[in-house]
């Protein structure tokens, strides 16, 4: 004991004896006083491997009263004995404390061990102090420590601009008046330290009548994994309108950046609920009170043929602005109208040389911009790519936080998909480099719409997109991803609810399926995934779907049956096409549904005798 106390005095002049804070534990103090600037911490002798026996090493870092600490590890290697770090090696993770100082009593944030990925590689302090609490038992191991670096931040950074409702621990209200700015931020609580665990708070929003609000959530970061947002405990959920009863236009869970949600009207209402046992970090987002811009252009509506519905975005050609230019930058707002006609310039006549028009579709609330081709005619050679780089071309954007990202393409006379939003903005970019008196452009029809393109079941209110299939009300029909046959939008997650009588089960048939990823389908590998369930929330009975598919069937056990799909922000897929019958448990039915791609099936024929004996597992192969 005494070898090793002298060998830890040697690895660093700062360590002292802790009798005032931990009876037992030694300690080493890091002050923004001393290190305003922050510094580096290491584990014992790092690089090299750290002591066996260890019984209590504290790192304590103190800021000013109006700071937080941020520790960022960079290399961390502690031996893991037990899958919950509680034995053996181990660090425990103080982040809120209210002194400088704990005991054997202190409630801990958290314990770390394993290896750099298995941990939060950044932590942030909910005051002015932070603690490490270093623990080694058991024989010496080849584990190495941690290295990294820490600094001291102003907490002010972090201040939400909302008001307190009184007699609440966190429920914010943000009023829209002469006398408050038009924008501001707000946090979860604790932000950007851990959230506290069983908590519910609120965010009203309330704007002036002719003012929409816009939010952004930045960083979102609860909990980690790729489940569905059915069977997360920690949720934030925005309602269009003054409470929870409001329709709900986005529910967030897990990981993500940069979500924009605008309301329908003057009121929007954010629920933040947290129930897991290891709260995350949380979300910093920004909102802005947006007046409304409903003025018309009806001398400039006129200039495009069949594009009466959007507005130039240059009201008067300057200088700088070509007469091209101006005359075919075309912005199209739900607030004008829900639906209409989009074309290239002087359609169906041909285009000009040298156009670039870009067409911004901006709608509200839970609604996806949807756009259907009625007509593709640009200029190409027998030769053409099939890639659409450097040729008469539409290209399709989506907008994550005022950038622009790129979802489809399309060029020559090929077939043209439906292009679909993955939030309340789109853009098309039509750039015709060359004209011919055999080309016409294109003519499309745009959609601002809330079901996201699913035409079949009963779209339910308390999820963006969910749709419930009663067999009271039909008893076969159909149903698709979203957007279907076009790409699915990103960042979506859908539901499907099957609801039978007590003695039916629901057979389904997937005649086309195409979702972007590999086997097993989980965040690991960044994929898309179809999900199926016998309850509300997991079923792990049935593997996850990805990837490209035969037809298959799937037998729900009861009357009731969900099947979800969920897209990340990476890459897309064309989704898929099924259709659904409600049977009897007893009866055998004898014929199969059709394969027809159609929205609904009226007459629809049900499933071949083999196939349910096989669902019912009533034959083996």
């Amino acid at each position: 004991m005494m070898q090793r106390a002298v060998l830890l005095l040697c690895w660093l002049p700062l360590l002292n004896h802790c009798h005032a804070v931990h009876p037992g534990c030694s300690c080493v103090v890091y002050s923004s006083s001393d290190r305003p600037q922050g510094g580096t911490f290491t584990s014992p002798y790092y690089p090299k491997r750290y002591p066996s026996n260890i019984d209590c090493l504290l790192y304590t870092f103190v800021g000013q009263p109006d700071e937080i600490v941020e520790l960022s590890f960079h290399q961390f290697h502690i031996r893991r004995a037990q899958p919950n770090c509680m034995g053996g090696d181990f660090v425990k993770v103080f982040l809120h404390l209210e002194t400088t100082g704990v005991s054997e009593y202190t409630p801990w944030s958290g314990v770390l061990c394993g290896e750099l990925r298995d941990i939060p590689q950044i932590l942030y302090s909910s005051r002015s102090a932070l603690i490490l609490e270093l623990h080694t038992q058991g024989p010496p191991s080849n584990a190495t420590g941690f290295f990294g670096n820490f600094r001291f931040i102003d907490r002010r950074l972090f201040e939400t601009d909302g008001v307190l409702i009184p007699g609440t621990m966190c429920d914010l209200e943000f009023v829209s008046s002469q006398s408050t700015p038009q924008y501001g931020r707000f946090y979860s609580p604790r932000y950007p330290s851990s959230y506290p665990k069983n908590i519910r708070c609120s965010y009203l929003f309330r704007a002036r009548l002719k003012e929409r609000i816009r939010l952004v959530f930045e960083e979102i970061f609860l909990q980690k994994g790729d489940l569905s947002c059915l069977n997360r405990a920690d949720l934030i959920r925005v309602h269009d309108g003054t409470d929870s009863g409001a329709p709900t236009i986005a529910v967030l869970c897990n990981q993500g950046a940069e979500v924009e949600v605008l309301s329908t009207g003057p009121d929007l209402y954010v629920e933040f609920v947290a129930n897991s046992e290891w709260p995350g970090q949380g979300f910093k987002a920004m909102f802005q009170f947006q007046p409304l811009d409903d003025a018309p252009h009806p001398e400039l509506d006129k200039v495009i043929p069949g594009a009466v519905t959007g507005n130039p975005k240059y009201s008067v050609i300057g200088p700088a602005v070509s007469a091209t230019t101006s005359l075919c930058d075309m912005v199209f707002s739900s607030d004008t109208t829900k639906t209409g006609i989009v074309t290239s310039p002087g359609y169906p006549n041909p285009y000009p040389s040298r156009t670039h028009c870009t067409y911004d579709f901006k709608g509200r609330g839970k609604e996806r911009v949807q756009v259907i081709f009625q007509d593709l005619n640009l200029y190409h050679t027998p030769d053409q790519p099939n890639e659409c780089n450097d040729v008469d071309s539409l290209i399709a954007y989506v907008h994550i936080y005022d950038k622009k990202e790129k979802i489809d393409s399309f060029c020559g006379g090929m077939p043209s998909r439906p292009v679909m939003s993955s939030g309340p903005q789109l853009s098309l970019e039509f750039n015709g480099i060359t004209s011919s008196r055999h080309f016409r452009g294109f003519k499309a029809t745009y959609t601002f719409t809330e079901n996201f393109g699913i035409t079949t079941g009963r779209q339910e209110a308390k999820y963006p997109c969910a749709f419930a299939y009663n067999s009271n009300e039909t008893r076969n029909g159909t149903f698709t991803s979203p957007n279907y046959p076009g790409f699915y939008p990103r960042d979506t997650e859908c539901h499907y609810f099957f609801n039978g009588q007590p003695n039916e089960r629901v057979l389904l048939h997937f005649h086309f399926f195409d979702i972007e990823g590999v086997i097993p389908c989980d965040g690991v590998s960044a994929s898309d995934f179809v999900e199926f369930s016998n309850y509300v929330g997991r079923d792990r009975k049935y593997p996850r779907r990805c990837g490209q598919q035969k037809e298959f069937d799937v037998a729900s056990d009861k009357k009731f049956f969900r099947v979800t799909f969920k897209s990340n922000d990476r890459y897309d897929g064309t989704g898929f096409n099924a259709s659904y019958v409600f049977v009897d448990e007893e009866v055998n039915y004898t014929t199969k549904p059709p394969t027809s791609n159609t929205s609904t099936l009226k007459d629809a024929s049900l499933l071949v005798l083999l196939l349910t004996s096989l669902l019912f597992g009533q034959v083996s192969l």
